[in-house]
């Protein structure tokens, strides 16, 4: 059995990221998706300590970050990871309402990989979802790391 690939979802907002999951479960990815509402729990979940100290190994296919969060915002997030030379080969998706040049430009330099403005047209926002969904959890080849090791079978004696 294929192993499905994590995705990391940062987001504060219970509507955005309920709205998130079902699109992409609308458009039949099974993916396991784990949800964290702030960037110090982003960055707990990532590098595995406090409450996910004992979680799976593996980095998530893709993180989908947003911007505006409580604690350590999305840009501190992103410098954190791609700073770090085991992190950054992560993909991260910023996924926010900001259309601010600012922001753009900082997450480009940064070494964001893609950067997506929410719709406000919730259809628009399926589409959306689902193309990103579908390139970076389906299309796109993972970094090593992105999946938990498989177990190595032992061979049978004869």
């Amino acid at each position: 059995m294929k192993e499905l690939k994590r995705i990391l979802l940062i987001e504060d907002s219970a509507n955005d990221a309920e709205l998130i999951l079902a699109a992409l479960s609308e458009n039949h990815l099974a993916n396991e998706v784990v949800v964290v509402r702030d960037g110090e729990e982003a960055l707990d979940y990532l590098y595995r300590r406090g409450l996910f100290r004992l979680r799976m190994e593996g980095y998530p296919v893709v993180v989908l970050l947003d911007l505006k969060l409580p604690k350590i915002d999305g840009l501190e997030v992103l410098a954190q990871l791609k700073s770090d030379p085991k992190m950054r080969v992560i993909p991260i998706v910023v996924l926010t309402s900001s259309r601010e040049e600012p922001d753009l430009s900082r997450c480009y330099d940064l070494g964001v990989n893609a950067y997506v403005v929410k719709p406000v047209d919730y259809h628009e926002f399926v589409d959306a979802i689902r193309g990103v969904g579908l390139f970076w959890a389906v299309i796109n080849q993972p970094p090593l790391g992105a999946l938990p090791p498989v177990p190595h079978r032992q061979q049978e004696s004869k």
